[in-house]
Parts: structure tokens; sequence; C-alpha cells
């Protein structure tokens, strides 16, 4: 899988890739229902790179290692090994994550820092790796930073693999005092900050970094792929607000076009990061 990373000042930004997939258009059970291959094809920009030429959706599951000064930050940490989800037909995970992770240059036990966007299954899975049985935190000398409403609108909802997800890749680390409950704008670092970015999630963010006059931002669930550039309004069914989540979405998009903030998709397939531009009424992701 290609190794991506960025330098936004003194900060370092590395692609950490669990899975790549291809999603075909299922008019029943789509991803996106609107993103057909018709749509798709009135955005040229989206090929080759996110869209194939049979009109499947590329997306790619990875966390985002950020080195800035005195700290080595992970940015979601995917689906994790030994986790049986719907989402992969209820079959655990074997990766070779970990040792991507230190193929860049990063021991697990040297990161500090983890971030969860939100808490969905494909966000928190390497939180903890399961060890002698147990579930243990997989940064152990890391504080992990968890959105405290996200964190209260999770603890009552009562999905049952959600409520799993829970039990084996957040609670643990609350067990163990690793956890922090931080607000939807807390300051990480002086060259990081979280920025409220509700919709897909109650309590969602996205990650903003500065540094040296240079600014990037890792988007998290914000969105999901590139055509949402192309139509803020496509939003997928699993969304906790779909409305908010469009509206959102363009707020955001109307303050980075046509700007220098490089935009890190939490799911786009490589090249990953580009920059926001208008397109008539609406955006495009310009990767050159």
């Amino acid at each position: 899988m290609t190794t991506l990373n960025w330098q936004v000042g003194d900060v370092k930004i590395t692609r950490i890739v669990e899975s790549e997939m291809p999603i075909p258009y299922n008019a029943e059970s789509a991803f996106l229902k609107e993103a057909t291959p018709e749509k798709l094809r009135d955005m040229p920009w989206l090929y080759p790179h996110f869209v194939t030429e049979s009109g499947e959706l590329k997306l790619s599951i990875h966390a985002l290692l950020v080195e800035a000064p005195g700290m080595k930050l992970v940015v979601d940490t995917c689906v994790g090994n030994d986790k049986p989800r719907a989402l992969f037909g209820n079959v655990g995970l074997q990766t070779g994550f970990l040792a991507s992770l230190e193929e860049n240059g990063c021991k697990r036990t040297e990161v500090n820092t983890v971030v969860c966007t939100h808490l969905h299954v494909d966000h928190v899975g390497w939180n903890t790796m399961l060890e002698g049985g147990k579930w243990v935190p997989t940064f152990p000398n890391a504080r992990y930073l968890i959105g405290k409403q996200e964190y209260a609108f999770w603890k009552q909802e009562g999905d049952k693999e959600q409520q799993e997800i829970l039990g084996d890749s957040v609670q643990p680390i609350f067990d163990l005092g690793l956890a922090e409950l931080v607000e939807m704008n807390h300051r990480i670092s002086p060259e990081i900050h979280l920025m409220p970015t509700p919709g897909h999630t109650p309590g969602h963010v996205s990650v903003i970094i500065e540094s040296k006059g240079k600014r990037a931002m890792i988007t998290g669930d914000m969105l999901h792929h590139p055509c949402q550039f192309g139509h803020p309004d496509w939003s997928p069914s699993f969304d906790s607000d779909p409305v908010a989540g469009a509206s959102m979405r363009r707020s955001v998009f109307e303050k980075v076009a046509d700007q220098p903030t490089l935009v890190i998709g939490t799911h786009f397939a490589a090249p990953t990061a580009g920059h926001v531009k208008r397109d008539g009424r609406a955006f495009r992701f310009d990767v050159g």
C-alpha cells in the first residue's frame, strides 16, 4: 500500500493504512445513494484516484500519524485486529497495521496521544489489542482524547454492536485511567486543535494542524468521499443527522475553498490529500 506523508511547518503527517476497498453501487444498499455511476461521471476530477472506471467508490480505512514537537499523535485507530464486526462480515481482521506504524518510524509505545474523531467501529479499533485473552491499550503510554459529548451519546445508545465496540475498544482505556474527556474545540498542543464538525455523529470533530504559516485539516467523517465536495448535500444513511451534516459540510467547504489549507481525508484513497476549489455552485478536490 502506498505510503504517503505531508509536511505542515514543523509537523509531519503520515497515512497508516489498515485496508482499502472499492464500493460498488447498489441502489438498495448504496453507501451514498445519490452517487450513481452516471452522476459521478459529471465530476471528471474524481478519476482515476477516487472512482473506478466502472463507477465504484474507492475508500480507505487508515490512521494518521501526526508528529509535532514533543508529540506523536495517532488520529483515529481503524477497526483493529481480532474484533468480528459487521463491516467485515463478522470476521476478525488480521492486518499488519502495527508493523506499518513501526515501519514509518513510530513504535506503539512511543505514541503519547490518541484522538478519536468519533466513536464508530473504524475509528476506535486499535485503541486496544488482544493480549493474553484480554483487551489492553495498544498505546500504553498515550492519553486517549475522547469527545465528552460523543461519549455521552454512545453510552446511551442501545445498538448491540456499538456497545460491543465501546466494551472492547473504549472502556479498557477508561479502566486504566488513560482516557480524557474533552470539549469539541479542545487544544491538544500549540500546533494542533479540534474543530467541531457534528452531523455524522453528535460530537464529531475534525483535527486542525497549524505550524509556521501552514495549515491542514484531517476530516474524520465530516465527509467520507471526495464526491461530497461536488455535492455537499449527499449524506450517507448512517449519519446521525444527515441534514445537519450537509449544512456543516457546505459551511466548512466555504471556509477552506481556494485557501492554502491542505485537506486530508480520513477515508480518501491515495493520494488522500489536496485542496478544495470552488466549482460553480459547489466544489471540487484538487490533488495536482
